[in-house]
């Protein structure tokens, strides 16, 4: 067998392929994306259960926090793109076959959604506040006639906001560890545990707190068995998957995953916050900042060690 070695200098953008990397804009996205859709599904949750009064951190304060991670999510997704003039072009159609429409089209739909939930409760969080044009009050007076019908809408577009931004790296069929289907429920479980993390942080009332510490306890559980599923499945996986694996396991980003993620973000908070509900004294702001913490990293290491991996024709 005669085999021969093809060596080409070219490199001309545009016309030889070649790989543009993907940088800190797109894991910081798809973490305040997820951070938001935490925030609006359980402030939309508790408005639906009728428990507005009960948890008033979860539905009105800590709701200021999603419009601002979206505008900074789109901002740094915005920063990213090659083409930045050409954006508007998602807009032209809808494609239900392409995460990319959906990413867009839920954007453009749930941002503005964020920022009127926000805006019904400024006088009640803010008692002086006047919005000096009468249409304005009477458009917050038609928002929260029909809170609740928003509130679900609201949820609804959360959930498909949270499994977007993982779909968007499992959709690339050329990356063998973006490409598992697990990647959705994964993305959207740990999105709701750092929206329940900043929500935690912002709230002073220690019933609402321990509510929602119970809740987040079962969703980082849940998260640490998608994550065993995940890597369960690239074990009995093909060689290019099994190599994928190798990079969490000896490889360059073992440490950063199983330290930084497993054990600061999701182990060690978690063991905290049933210490905490058992009555011993935890300070309050460790728990939820290590969860942010991990999730950012989470981000982070997906989306690094995704474009490392590669399959082998």
């Amino acid at each position: 067998m005669k085999e021969e070695l093809f060596v080409s200098g070219r490199h001309i953008p545009n016309i030889d392929p070649y790989l543009n990397i993907w940088h800190w804009q797109i894991p910081l996205y798809l973490f305040l994306g997820g951070l938001a859709a935490g925030i609006l599904f359980f402030a939309a949750y508790f408005v639906v259960r009728g428990k507005e009064k009960e948890m008033p951190a979860t539905v009105k304060w800590a709701t200021i926090i999603a419009p601002i991670a979206l505008v900074i999510g789109l901002g740094a997704l915005f920063w990213d793109l090659k083409h930045k003039l050409y954006f508007w072009q998602l807009y032209t159609t809808i494609r239900f076959t392409s995460p990319m429409s959906w990413g867009a089209w839920t954007l453009m739909a749930i941002t503005p959604l964020s920022i009127v939930w926000v805006a019904s409760y400024m006088k009640e969080m803010f008692p002086k506040w006047d919005w000096k044009f009468g249409f304005l009050n009477k458009f917050e007076a038609f928002v929260i006639k029909y809170r609740v019908p928003f509130a679900w809408i609201m949820m609804y577009l959360a959930i498909i906001l949270g499994v977007y931004t993982g779909i968007l790296l499992s959709a690339f069929n050329a990356r063998p560890l973006w490409n598992v289907s697990i990647l959705g429920p994964l993305f959207l479980v740990s999105g709701f545990s750092t929206g329940l993390a900043a929500t935690m942080w912002v709230s002073k009332d220690e019933h609402e707190r321990k509510v929602l510490s119970r809740i987040d306890i079962v969703f980082i559980l849940i998260e640490l068995f998608l994550i065993i599923h995940l890597f369960m499945g690239f074990m009995a996986g093909t060689a290019v998957k099994t190599e994928a694996f190798q990079l969490f396991l000896g490889g360059e980003f073992t440490i950063s995953f199983w330290v930084f993620v497993v054990l600061l973000g999701l182990v060690f908070p978690v063991t905290l916050e049933t210490l905490e509900l058992w009555g011993y004294h935890v300070p309050k702001w460790i728990p939820p900042l290590l969860i942010l913490f991990g999730g950012l990293m989470f981000r982070f290491v997906m989306v690094e060690a995704g474009q490392i991996t590669r399959f082998l024709y």
